[in-house]
């Protein structure tokens, strides 16, 4: 009896001594420099995943968009934080995120703890694709905004207009954006966008900003653009003009600037059905002489209107057949006044700037369809806008144009090489 006791305590001590060697034996093999594995056994190392500073593969994350209805409150307390607690959060990172300007459709993420409890401990807010606004309130309540890094790349494109520029891009996959900064910042005051003509052309080249490699997060910036208008030619270059506290514009070849005092047209992408015409006969007033002493742009109703220069409001009313309407002073010499708004967006005294919005298109006063009558007087007296020797570009002062020249010359030469 004593005997077969002992030789199974021999045994047993026999198989845990053999256990411990080979678990010893083991583990100094894994932590070998070059260890010996099995043919037949593959090792799966989880790669880290950094995102938005965090490494995501450590936490629970739950990721989606702003819904109707939705506000910063009832967000966290779909992902378990009450108030106050909520309200303690929104107060203390109120300085960096306004928890008001969530909007619909734009994304957001939740990090859970990975245990047991899997409380939230981060939230994450994207208002733009580059943009990010971070709130914590695991250990301590902190709120801070970043940037994505952003790659560049440089695009180039060209065109030739079929029937508008809007529709010519867009054919083509350009970004919208690219349809306005042409139309808008840089051709604005040389072409009238609402005559081009079947054959006119253009030439960009442009930056391109993405995130994450490959999210496309809109243009960073156009360096340099051609366009022919009715065979004339238009060269435009993004130049920083260092006497104006370094800030960039846009330059013909000769380094005269194309900001000029008035826009062509205060709509984008407008036509003009009705021109400035002092000898207009009407069949509806029995076809007697009636003046038209401004220029109607078509667009449908809601369409932005613009200050065609910077100025100060002077009236902003309805009356009679002119319906809703604004009237802009922009010096001694010129005023102009926009009719027929569905909407007035500014008030007598009020500031503008050229390219405001100051109101809607619509059909209010007389009128027998929507569009803005754009009236124009030079020393109080109504005139035809596009008649008129406006206020001419300024040139760069003479102390930069070596440089600009210089600047300019392979900008030029890779436009000129375009297709």
């Amino acid at each position: 009896m004593t005997l077969s006791i002992n030789k199974k305590y021999f045994n047993l001590k026999f198989f845990i001594y053999g256990f411990v060697a080979v678990s010893i034996y083991s583990t100094i093999k894994s932590c070998s420099k070059d260890p010996v594995v099995d043919d037949d056994v593959v090792e799966i190392v989880e790669k880290d995943n950094f995102k938005f500073g965090y490494n995501l593969n450590n936490y629970r994350v739950v990721n989606d968009t702003v819904r109707s209805g939705d506000s910063f409150g009832v967000l966290l307390e779909k992902h378990h934080l009450f108030y106050p607690q909520i309200h303690h959060i929104a107060e203390k990172t109120k300085a960096v995120f306004d928890v008001r300007r969530l909007r619909i459709g734009k994304p957001y993420s939740v990090l859970y703890a990975k245990d047991e409890v899997q409380k939230p401990l981060v939230f994450i807010y994207q208002p733009n694709k580059i943009e990010y606004i971070v709130v914590e309130f695991c250990d301590s309540i902190i709120a801070y905004s970043e940037r994505k890094p952003i790659k560049i790349v440089e695009m180039e494109t060209a065109g030739v207009i079929q029937n508008t520029l809007s529709e010519t891009m867009e054919e083509q996959g350009l970004p919208t954006q690219l349809i306005y900064d042409m139309s808008d910042d840089i051709y604005a005051w040389t072409i009238d966008f609402s005559r081009l003509q079947k054959g006119d052309n253009f030439k960009v080249i442009y930056n391109k900003r993405f995130v994450d490699d490959s999210i496309y997060a809109g243009i960073e910036s156009i360096k340099a653009a051609f366009f022919e208008h009715k065979g004339e030619s238009f060269y435009a270059f993004n130049y920083l003009n260092k006497d104006s506290k370094n800030n960039t514009d846009y330059f013909d070849e000769n380094a005269k600037s194309l900001r000029k005092a008035f826009l062509k047209a205060p709509l984008r992408f407008s036509r003009i059905s009705s021109r400035y015409n002092l000898r207009r006969r009407i069949a509806y007033y029995g076809n007697r002489v009636k003046p038209h002493k401004g220029t109607d742009f078509a667009a449908p109703i809601g369409t932005p209107i613009l200050a065609t220069a910077n100025g100060t409001v002077v009236e902003s009313r309805r009356k009679g057949g002119n319906g809703n309407y604004v009237k802009i002073r922009h010096n001694a010499t010129y005023s102009t006044q926009y009719l027929h708004m569905s909407k007035r967006l500014v008030s007598v005294g009020a500031y503008v700037k050229q390219g405001d919005v100051i109101g809607k298109v619509g059909m209010t006063g007389n009128t027998g369809g929507p569009h803005v009558c754009y009236r124009f007087w030079k020393n109080g007296k109504q005139v035809d806008p596009f008649r008129q020797k406006l206020p001419d570009a300024k040139a760069l002062p003479a102390h930069l144009k070596s440089d600009f020249i210089e600047f300019i010359a392979p900008l030029k030469q890779q436009l000129d090489s375009i297709n």
